[in-house]
């Protein structure tokens, strides 16, 4: 695992020019590999993974993978190909606010800034998808938002994948198979995933390129589940008599009955991507990124219920303990998803390491398709057909466009390092939901049912001087200037059209970070930035309720403003390094989803302020104890609490939701050769809250979000210069555990690899 910082090695450079490691005022220099391009030089945290660690330690089936033992993270991947909630978690940001982190690969967008977390059949998960596992050279993470350079989203972290740019012919070819045996309720089945991808990339001249494919076609576990309270039942005799229910409690100790499973999805993803790398001298290179992403979803139902005659009931009223319940049409519901996203990234940039450097860079992120139909009647006739509708957000998307330049003026006293940059972000959101002529299957929209719509954009400019003060002395500090604006907002229904005016603000958020060279192993480090996060255009316009809208969204929520500082104590130990960091956030205004006063409706809303305060340790170390055994370890303790919510009384005082108190992770690895590999890893998370009033006391159960211990297995095997193999098992005590949905239980994954 790599450490705070990393070698920038000059075009054209090998692994074999890097200097060995070193230890300066909080930078670490690690050999190999491309570097990264998060800012080294600020004295902050910064954890990483190569190419090497992910093909060695990780069974990675999709790209979000790679973090899965860094320190504080958790990405909420539900199965193999989760396109549509796998959201990233940090140190004191849950995993229902996806906009409170940034996730680049290459420099381009990837996080979602269209909305927050998951909302109204909509999600804003970043596209981890635009990046294969089979691609990345290295993962790294900045915890905090200490950089100038990036926006207030990343008040939890910043996340940058560097995929490959090869400097010599170079192809791969991979094929994987996962199984995951599944018990919940009464879902007993084994559901199964393939994935197989192609590489081939080269250098020719001032000319390099790269070509990935990959395929997905998984089958992933049962999601949701049809529910009844006991309560809700009338007492009777009424309705058709069934059997296969299962009794439980809810998230509250609520006596229900399970009577069937919701989403249990079928998606097929195939990706694509094309990187073009032009030199046009030794120091100026210009690279151009194609991502193309496809994606079809079939979310299936199953009803545990059976008639006197041992068929299966999906509506109407049945009886259960001598009670009436009245199942909907759409108790079972089914969907069909559709997707087509495209990707274009295009920068130029010098690397003199002289007086200037500068870059300037674009990026472009396309719903060209992205449709979900659902029918509004009853199984079975709902799987050959009938009434249905049409959720369509062709149109929606978000372009970027940035310069910077890096200034190392000479003859001032001191060292400085000085980079400043200005940039655009823009977003379109379009939502438009419709009933469907005919069959929900294929049939053309014609009648509206909501529609949502708006655009934001953020102009920004900073500056930052990294400032060698004296020996053993660094400084940063750092201002940027964010101004924000929403145009052409609206909501409506089939009666209704609610169009709202454009809003700006403009702020500054300071960052300051120190370093002192306490000791030549150990170094001490302060770091405190503010971070400005501006309402999504989904939060502001986009309606919380089921079905028509009812416009209860709030098109004047402020932003959430936080202040966040670490102070951290590193220790170089020759062949491992370890850290001990105390982490504070404030954060005001902090935009959740709760209940309107004296209303049974939840919408987006202010809550006033949430306080964090943690200590995170963490070790990782190369040949502990005997010749090839590799460490790491984190142990993550966070006391976050709403501290003020005047909208909410009932929830000061409580736990910030999907914030644990404890979440630690431990690996070993051991390479007792060349060839073989052997790795046996572990996470913890401690109990978590759904809601903010903590009300959800039972987090074993639909909806709840619990605590997990998990074990996961991996042995690799180098059989020659060309071919490899793997073996893993994920989830190998087999924990059953909840995040609002069930997470996968143990699964075994195979794969087979070929390197020309």
């Amino acid at each position: 695992m790599a450490g705070p910082a990393f070698a920038q090695a000059a075009s054209g450079s090998t692994a074999d020019d890097a200097p060995e490691r070193v230890k300066s005022l909080g930078v670490v220099t690690v050999t190999g590999g491309q570097p990264t391009s998060l800012p080294t030089q600020i004295p902050t945290t910064i954890e990483g993974v190569t190419r090497e660690d992910i093909e060695t330690r990780i069974n990675a089936t999709d790209s979000e993978d790679a973090l899965k033992y860094l320190p504080s993270l958790l990405v909420r991947k539900r199965y193999i190909g989760d396109y549509n909630h796998a959201i990233l978690s940090t140190r004191a940001s849950g995993t229902g606010n996806s906009a409170r982190s940034a996730v680049y690969a290459d420099g381009i967008l990837l996080s979602n800034y269209l909305g927050n977390g998951i909302a109204n059949g909509t999600n804003y998960a970043p596209r981890w998808s635009m990046v294969a596992p089979e691609e990345i050279e290295r993962v790294d993470v900045m915890y905090g938002p200490f950089s100038a350079a990036y926006p207030g989203n990343s008040a939890g972290a910043v996340v940058d994948y560097v995929t490959r740019i090869p400097t010599q012919l170079e192809a791969h070819v991979k094929a994987g198979f996962s199984s995951q045996p599944f018990d919940l309720y009464n879902t007993h089945q084994t559901f199964n995933s393939w994935q197989t991808s192609a590489s081939i990339g080269s250098r020719s001249g001032d000319w390099s390129w790269w070509i990935d494919l990959n395929r997905t076609d998984s089958q992933g576990q049962p999601l949701t589940f049809t529910t009844a309270t006991v309560a809700s039942g009338t007492p009777g005799r009424a309705g058709t008599p069934v059997t296969g229910w299962v009794p439980g409690l809810n998230t509250t100790n609520t006596p229900w009955y399970i009577l069937g499973t919701g989403t249990q999805y079928h998606t097929v993803q195939d990706h694509a991507k094309l990187k073009l790398a032009y030199d046009f001298s030794p120091t100026v290179r210009a690279t151009y990124t194609l991502g193309w992403w496809q994606n079809t979803a079939e979310g299936r139902p199953e009803s545990y219920l059976s008639n006197a005659a041992g068929q299966p009931v999906y509506s109407g009223p049945i009886n259960i303990g001598a009670r009436t319940f009245n199942l909907a049409p759409t108790a079972f519901p089914l969907t069909n998803d559709s997707q087509t996203h495209t990707m274009h990234g295009l920068s130029v940039k010098s690397n003199t390491q002289g007086e200037w450097d500068w870059e300037v860079a674009g990026s472009l992120y396309d719903y060209a398709t992205d449709q979900q139909r659902q029918p509004t009647v009853a199984l079975p006739l709902a799987a050959i057909g009938g009434a249905g509708t049409l959720q369509d957000q062709g149109g929606t998307g978000w372009n970027t466009l940035a310069a910077k330049a890096t200034w190392r003026p000479q003859g001032v006293g001191g060292g400085h390092i000085v980079d400043l940059g200005v940039g655009r972000d823009a977003y379109k959101l379009l939502i438009v939901k419709n009933n469907v002529l005919g069959t929900w299957l294929g049939g053309a929209p014609y009648s509206p049912v909501s529609n949502v719509g708006g655009r934001a954009e953020t102009q920004s400019a900073w500056a930052q001087d990294t400032w060698s003060f004296a020996p053993k002395w660094k400084a940063v500090l750092g201002l940027r200037y964010e101004d924000w604006k929403t145009t052409d907002g609206f909501t409506s229904n089939a009666s209704s059209f609610l169009s709202y005016p454009a809003r700006s603000e403009s702020d500054l958020s300071p960052k300051a970070a120190l370093a002192y060279q306490w000791t030549s192993d150990t170094v001490l480090k302060a770091s405190v930035g503010r971070a400005v996060r501006y309402p999504t255009v989904g939060e502001l316009y986009g309606a919380t309720s089921g079905g028509a809208l009812a416009f209860i969204n709030d098109p004047n929520l402020k932003p959430e403003k936080s202040w966040t500082g670490e102070l951290s104590a590193e220790k170089d130990l020759g062949n491992g390094i370890a850290r001990a960091t105390f982490f504070h956030e404030t954060t005001d205004d902090a935009l959740y989803s709760q209940l309107i006063p004296n209303t049974s409706i939840s919408r987006v809303q202010n809550v006033d302020r949430v306080r964090t305060n943690g200590l995170e340790v963490a070790y990782t170390g190369e040949n502990v104890f005997v010749r090839g055994l590799d460490l790491g370890a984190s142990l993550t303790y966070a006391d976050s609490e709403i501290v003020a919510n005047a909208a909410f009384p009932a929830s000061v005082g409580k736990w910030q939701p999907r914030v644990p108190q404890w979440r630690s992770t431990v690996y070993g690895t051991y390479k007792p050769d060349a060839q073989w590999a052997f790795t046996v890893a572990a996470r913890y998370s401690g109990r978590q809250y759904s809601t903010l009033d903590n009300s959800d006391v039972n987090g074993f159960a639909y909806f709840g979000a619990s605590r997990y211990f998990t074990v996961d297995l991996r042995v690799r095997y180098q059989i020659d210069r060309r071919w490899a193999a793997a073996f893993g098992i994920d989830n190998a005590n087999n924990d059953q555990y909840w995040n609002f949905h069930p997470y996968p239980q143990r699964t075994y994954t195979a794969e087979l690899r070929y390197d020309l």
